[in-house]
C-alpha cells in the first residue's frame, strides 16, 4: 500500500487541524475568566466555599503565632523603625486617598455647577481653629 506525497500531506494537513482544533478546546476550558463568565453562580459558591475552608484552618492564627515567635528575640529597635515605616505608608496612602477624594467631590461640585475649592485644606485644622461665638 504505497501512498502518494499528496496523501501523506492531506493526513498531515488533517492532523495539524485536529490538533488545533483540540487546543483550542482546551485553552477555552483552561481559560478561567472565561469559565467564571459563563458560569458566575458557581464560581461565587466555589469562591465562598474555598473562603470557608481557608478560614476554618485558621492558618491565619498559625502563621501569626510563628511570626511572633520568630520575632520574640528581636530587637526593640526595629520595632521602632518598622512602626515609623508603617506610619509613613499609612500616611502617604491617606494623603493620596484625601487627595483623590477631594479631587473626585470637586469634579462632582464643577459637573453640578457648584463652587469649588481649589486648595486642599486639612480638615482636622480647620475644625480644631474655628472657635464658636461667645454670647456675651
Amino acid at each position: 500500500m504505497a501512498e502518494t506525497t499528496a496523501d501523506v500531506r492531506r493526513d498531515i494537513e488533517l492532523t495539524r487541524e485536529r490538533m488545533s482544533t483540540t487546543l483550542q478546546q482546551l485553552e477555552h476550558k483552561l481559560n478561567i475568566m472565561q469559565v467564571v463568565r459563563e458560569n458566575p453562580w458557581p464560581a461565587l459558591a466555589l469562591a465562598v466555599g474555598a473562603g470557608v475552608l481557608l478560614s476554618g484552618s485558621r492558618t491565619d492564627v498559625k502563621a501569626a503565632a510563628a511570626t511572633a515567635a520568630a520575632t520574640q528575640g528581636a530587637s526593640s529597635k526595629v520595632g521602632t523603625v518598622l512602626d515609623d515605616v508603617v506610619a509613613t505608608l499609612v500616611s502617604g496612602v491617606h494623603d493620596a486617598f484625601d487627595s483623590r477624594v477631594n479631587s473626585l467631590v470637586n469634579e462632582l461640585k464643577s459637573a453640578i455647577g457648584a463652587p469649588t475649592r481649589t486648595t486642599n485644606v486639612d480638615v482636622s485644622t480647620e475644625t480644631s481653629s474655628v472657635q464658636a461665638p461667645r454670647a456675651d
